[in-house]
């Protein structure tokens, strides 16, 4: 009972972490007019890195052998300093690069935050070259990234930078994102903006019909 308890408050706090990461990002980099902000693959998985130092720290406190064992490792007691030290930086860094990997979509134009690029990149719809749509199939997909059925919806940029519009972090008024993406698919399309998009593995999306058929028609939007 005891783990099973430990696991469920890793879970929730990893989420209350995800969560928080969210509201930084929004109140930081998203303006009032935006329609949706992305948080960015593959980047946004690093947050769960922080679900192992959630796990480390429920088994420091909780099993006494594994503290008296790490306190009396040899390594760490002669460069606890530095060790200390290095933990941080690298955590400041990663925050740093979760927290700066976004992207914002407002009706005029593209802005596109990095890790070295904080102040944001300004792209307008014409600056779109590419757009690739589909569902993802039978394949074996590493944990938190993709899953069979998961519909996406990439646009990429004339700097080469792709963007995964699904991965939202917000939308405006919480409206769902194949609601945006649908509109914003039929403006790309009639502006000439080349298109490859796939009905194959269309038949694994198990959502609700009103949002299957949303993807439908985004898939079978090309000119």
């Amino acid at each position: 009972m005891k783990k099973l308890l430990s696991l469920i408050a890793i879970i929730i706090l990893t989420l209350a972490f995800y969560v928080l990461i969210g509201v930084v990002q929004e109140k930081l980099f998203v303006p009032k007019e935006y329609l949706i902000w992305i948080f960015k693959y593959p980047v946004s998985r690093l947050v769960f890195i922080y679900e192992l130092f959630i796990g480390f720290g429920f088994l420091y406190l909780s099993k006494k052998g594994f503290r008296e064992s790490f306190s009396k490792n040899v390594f760490f007691k002669r460069h606890r300093i530095s060790s200390l030290t290095a933990f941080v930086l690298l955590n400041l860094v990663l925050l740093y690069t979760i927290i700066t990997d976004v992207t914002v979509i407002t009706n005029k134009k593209i802005i596109d935050y990095s890790f070295l690029s904080p102040q944001g990149k300004k792209f307008s719809y014409n600056d779109v070259v590419k757009i690739n749509t589909g569902v993802y199939g039978e394949k074996l997909y590493l944990p938190f990234t993709h899953s069979k059925g998961d519909f996406y919806y990439i646009i990429e940029l004339n700097n080469g930078t792709n963007i995964d519009l699904t991965e939202m972090g917000g939308a405006k008024n919480d409206i769902d994102e194949r609601f945006i993406i649908e509109k914003l698919d039929i403006q790309f399309v009639n502006m000439g903006i080349p298109k490859v998009a796939s009905m194959a593995n269309f038949e694994y999306s198990t959502l609700g019909k009103i949002y299957k058929n949303k993807i439908r028609n985004i898939l079978k939007n090309t000119k």
